[in-house]
């Protein structure tokens, strides 16, 4: 028996594993902890056995976002971001469906001999091919201009001339990179109560993702869900949510209370799912 609109107290791999049907959920947007980057409560992050649960639970044409980023260790990166995509892809079966990047405008300066790091990745990892891709679209600098940029209409094979006579559009899709302003209240989130938590992603993050990858009453998870980000924004987004954190603190006094203030309430609730 399974709650939706819940949060869940628990070890995500083995709560996946006794409570969470195969072909279950629409889209998990998540961001676990990575290198030495985040303490997360000293618990042990098994990235593998998540992966494989998560592409079980998963639906046929669904979505993992899987946001990550690397620590700079002993004077190199270590590239876990890379080796948990790859294994995503090559050992578990998702399709690395795009590389996309969450860039930080407003980064923390960090001294060292580097230039400052100021993005994370956002694998979108899929069960096959996307069911749902609601674009985010941006206004084209060009909108009204006739197009004279040479196409190609295909692998290795040859350029069509240019004939001007198609007018870009007003609105095309988003490209992969997106920025989002961090840290402080009102920037990563309005919610004071948010930020006691130690590594939050914006909201806008979340609900971009949520938006393209998934519709009105579909299932979004979470299974490292932290201060609720990815569970406030699908239900504000009329999608239904399934928080897990192995921290009973922050569920209890971080995502439910920031929840409330949106009109959600445990004891209400009714929509218990039998399988």
């Amino acid at each position: 028996m399974l709650q939706l609109n819940q949060f869940y107290i628990g070890e995500a791999v083995n709560f996946m594993k006794e409570n969470i049907p195969d072909n279950f959920v629409d889209l998990t947007v998540t961001s676990p902890p990575y290198d030495n980057l985040r303490t997360y409560k000293g618990f042990v992050f098994d990235y593998k056995n998540m992966l494989k649960e998560l592409y079980r639970i998963t639906k046929s044409g669904g979505v993992v976002v899987w946001v990550v980023g690397d620590a700079t260790i002993n004077g190199s990166e270590t590239g876990t971001s890379f080796k948990q995509a790859l294994y995503a892809k090559e050992e578990v079966g998702f399709n690395l469906h795009d590389t996309m990047i969450y860039h930080k405008i407003n980064p923390i300066p960090i001294k060292q001999n580097r230039y400052y790091p100021c993005f994370e990745y956002m694998f979108i990892l899929s069960k096959g091919k996307p069911k749902t891709f609601n674009p985010i679209m941006r206004e084209s600098l060009s909108a009204g201009t006739k197009v004279r940029a040479r196409q190609r209409s295909g692998i290795d094979s040859y350029i069509k001339n240019p004939t001007g006579k198609n007018s870009t559009k007003e609105y095309s899709i988003e490209y992969n990179l997106w920025s989002y302003k961090v840290g402080s209240v009102g920037q990563t989130s309005m919610d004071k109560i948010a930020y006691k938590h130690p590594a939050q992603f914006p909201e806008k993050l979340a609900e971009d993702h949520i938006i393209s990858w998934s519709n009105e009453g579909d299932i979004v998870l979470d299974p490292m869900c932290g201060a609720g980000t990815t569970c406030k924004m699908a239900w504000l987004n009329k999608r239904n949510f399934i928080g897990i954190d192995i921290s009973e603190e922050y569920i209890n006094n971080i995502c439910k209370p920031r929840l409330k203030q949106y009109g959600w309430n445990e004891s209400n609730l009714n929509n218990t799912i039998n399988y």
